[in-house]
């Protein structure tokens, strides 16, 4: 039998509805970062909230509590930055049954690791102990973090036209999603087989992604839109920035896809529709450029590969 993330326990079409139905009275949410102008100021201050998801139950099993703090970072400075945001702070939350100081201790070293890696000052946090609410050793991860962009220089994906061409950076693993799917599809002790390839953090590409956008983006919009490949993973994320007469086509073929991919594939018989929805398959960020700029852009970026490219059809993401 087929696994899907929905049979999982993950139904992305809920979440997209619920998404659409707060955009009714919010129409400016949805954004991979939020932003907020400031009064008498050349800067918005850009938002972005998330938490590490059940990657955490596999932190549990192993033992293994130094990385997902900066996984947590990750998931949100990932987000920030897709509209040409630098991060500033980092706070974070941690919520468990019964506070284990020697693990806490690991969770926010980790933490303090992934905001170094961001350019982000770390200033704060709330530790809060719910008895009966967590089972022993277990806790929930959030956060959030704040950045600035110049007005008039925010990365929409406004500015994406048929012609452009998609960059994907890679990424070092699954990253912080798709691991309900990953429990279904693994045995516990499969799962601690995996262990290191699935609990490798999330790539932070802050530095990498605020140099390019410095470098080509200072007297032209060469770098059109920016999509961190994280849950709903390529139909969702490059879909959330596209303008309404445009299509991004993803060639599937254009990068190897690393191991631990086709493995989850495979053993779940997970459809090919269904894993390119769920997983990153080894594509962490994908940046869309112009096309004249797109060779030097590619060359910039370390480990990149040109992925695809935009036509004009109707909004939409398609794999080939």
């Amino acid at each position: 039998m087929s696994i899907t993330y929905k049979k999982a326990g993950v139904d992305i079409e809920a979440g997209n509805e619920l998404v659409g139905r707060i955009k009714k009275s919010f129409p400016k949410i949805g954004g991979f970062g939020g932003l907020f102008p400031l009064a008498k100021s050349k800067y918005n201050l850009v938002s972005s909230t998330d938490g590490v998801g059940t990657k955490l139950k596999l932190a549990f099993l192993a033992d293994k509590h130094d990385s997902v703090g900066i996984d947590l970072v990750a998931m949100n400075v990932n987000d920030l930055i897709c509209c040409g945001a630098k991060p500033l702070f980092f706070l974070d939350y941690l919520a468990c049954g019964k506070l284990n100081v020697n693990q806490a201790e690991e969770i926010i070293n980790g933490i303090s690791k992934g905001c170094v890696q961001a350019g982000a000052a770390l200033i704060g946090g709330e530790t809060a102990e719910m008895p009966g609410f967590y089972k022993d050793g277990e806790y929930d991860l959030a956060g959030f973090a704040v950045g600035t962009v110049e007005k008039g220089k925010e990365i929409t994906g406004k500015k994406i036209k048929p012609g452009d061409i998609i960059i994907g950076l890679a990424s070092s693993g699954p990253h912080s999603n798709g691991y309900s799917l990953i429990r279904k599809v693994f045995s516990a002790k499969e799962l601690k087989k995996y262990s290191v390839q699935l609990l490798t953090p999330t790539k932070i590409y802050v530095k990498e992604i605020m140099a390019a956008i410095s470098k080509f983006n200072s007297k032209k919009h060469n770098i059109t839109g920016i999509a961190h490949i994280t849950g709903g993973s390529f139909y969702d994320k490059i879909g959330r920035i596209l303008p309404e007469n445009c299509k991004a086509v993803i060639e599937k073929n254009s990068w190897k896809v690393p191991e631990i991919f086709n493995i989850i594939r495979e053993k779940g018989k997970v459809s090919e529709k269904d894993i390119y929805r769920t997983l990153n398959m080894g594509i962490g960020m994908a940046v869309i450029v112009r096309p004249e700029a797109a060779p030097q852009i590619k060359k910039f970026f370390k480990e990149a590969k040109i992925i695809g490219y935009i036509k004009k059809d109707k909004r939409n993401v398609e794999i080939i």
